[in-house]
Parts: structure tokens; sequence; C-alpha cells
């Protein structure tokens, strides 16, 4: 689990290595499926406050890293051979997207299919999904059906146990 003051003095340093600190700045967010955000028009890079505290120090790293090579690559660039090369120069060696944990516990929807495969939603789903384990394409044979389950803030903060560090 990573210190999130730590969090914060890594990505700090990084910004003042690679970009000008007097436009970008580094925070954290309440993200639960996307581990952080290189954001180009509030020039503001972000890490999950609910991820980052199931994290070890070196997939934080990681993150910060690829998020510095979005505000260097620029906004077009995406995950393209740009993007790519800035990351590699940097020491990123994760893949295009970040394959770690998400926060479901936290997620308000639960879909369960006929098979009893489960699904999490952090917003209410809005059209009838099926299960795409059971069946290649929409099968109404197996619709997911979804649940509304409350989650406490008490539930929120055991992830997020440092909100003051944003």
């Amino acid at each position: 689990m990573a210190d999130l003051a730590r969090v914060t003095r890594w990505a700090d340093a990084l910004i003042r290595m690679h970009l000008d600190p007097a436009v970008w700045s580094f925070g954290f967010d309440n993200a639960k499926t996307r581990a952080g955000q290189c954001n180009y028009t509030s020039h503001r890079i972000t890490v999950s406050r609910y991820l980052a505290a199931r994290y070890d120090d070196d997939e934080i790293h990681q993150i910060l890293l690829h998020e510095v090579a979005h505000a260097l690559a620029g906004s077009g660039a995406g995950h393209g051979p740009r993007w790519v090369a800035i990351a590699r120069d940097l020491g990123y060696e994760g893949k295009r997207l970040h394959e770690g944990d998400r926060a479901d516990e936290l997620a308000p929807w639960v879909g369960r299919c006929p098979a009893g495969h489960e699904f999490y939603r952090h917003r209410r789903p809005a059209a009838r999904l099926s299960c795409s384990l059971c069946a290649r394409g929409f099968s109404p044979a197996h619709l997911i059906t979804w649940t509304r389950r409350d989650v406490t803030a008490a539930r929120r903060s055991v992830r997020g146990a440092v909100r003051s560090a944003s």
C-alpha cells in the first residue's frame, strides 16, 4: 500500500524534472476504475486515491511515469509511437493500460448473469447487457440482472484513508 504523502512527493519531483511546475500540478481523484489521468486542459496529473491505497510503491511510480509521458507527448499522441518512445525514455515498463486491481467493492451496481458471473458498475447501466463470458454478442438468454447496493462512507474511507493528502 502506497503512502499518499510519499506519492505526492514523487509526483511533484517528476513534474519538476520533466514538466513546468508553474503550469503542471498533481493531485488525487476519486476514480475507481482507472489508476491515473493526465488532464491537458487543467494541466493536472491525478492518481486515484482508492487505487493508490492498494498498490505498492513500484506500481504507483509506474502510473506516475505513464501520466508524465502523456503530458510530454501531448494530447494528440494517445498511446501511439510518440507516447511509447517518451514513456520508455522515462523508464516506464508497463503496458498501454494499467491492469491492476479496481475498486469493485465500491461499485454501487452489481450485476449477475444466469451462470453466476459478476460485473460491477459505478453508474447505473443505461441499457440491457448480456454476459460477454457466456455468449459472443448480445444474448437475451444471458441477460445480466443488476442490483443496487449501499456503499457507505465508512467502506469508502477504508481504501481512501488519507483524504487530506489531496
